[in-house]
């Protein structure tokens, strides 16, 4: 496994849109690998393929230590609720904000065996799941936030 370069806001590859996995190859089982790899290093509870400039539809989540979930041609399928919270991103380090979510999301995806499921979650494991899709279609937290954590907000946190 490897740690992974995590590409930074302003990096135009974080705007372009993922292709579909066509075929989960040792490569796609490799990258899954090193992004989960990158994803603890880094301290994070998700992270995106075009976050470590690979243009794939393939994430990996963890909310929950040592529960990981791959997701590969994720598609969001159902949805519910409402949530307004801190939101972050391993692409923008240091900096926060408040970002309108639901509360429950349902996801229909593959591991890395091809078998296809559906993943609900629900508060920050929803959030997630939400997050990592829209940086599989190029969008950012910033792009839903409602607004910025200041720093006499981080402090309190």
């Amino acid at each position: 496994m490897a740690k992974l370069r995590i590409l930074k806001f302003g990096d135009p590859t974080l705007r372009k849109v993922a292709r579909p996995v066509e075929e989960i190859t040792p490569r796609i089982c490799t990258l899954l690998d090193d992004m989960i790899e990158t994803m603890r290093a880094a301290d994070g509870c998700g992270l995106a393929a075009p976050q470590v400039g690979v243009l794939r539809r393939v994430a990996v989540i963890e909310v929950e230590e040592g529960k990981v979930f791959e997701l590969i041609n994720p598609k969001i399928i159902a949805f519910s609720g409402e949530q307004e919270d801190a939101e972050g991103c391993l692409s923008n380090p240091g900096k926060a904000g408040v970002t309108k979510r639901p509360m429950h999301v349902t996801v229909r995806a593959m591991n890395r065996k091809g078998e296809t499921y559906d993943l609900t979650g629900s508060e920050l494991l929803a959030r997630a799941i939400c997050h990592e899709c829209d940086h599989l279609d190029g969008k950012l937290y910033t792009d839903v936030q409602i607004r910025e954590i200041t720093n006499k907000e981080k402090k309190k946190r």
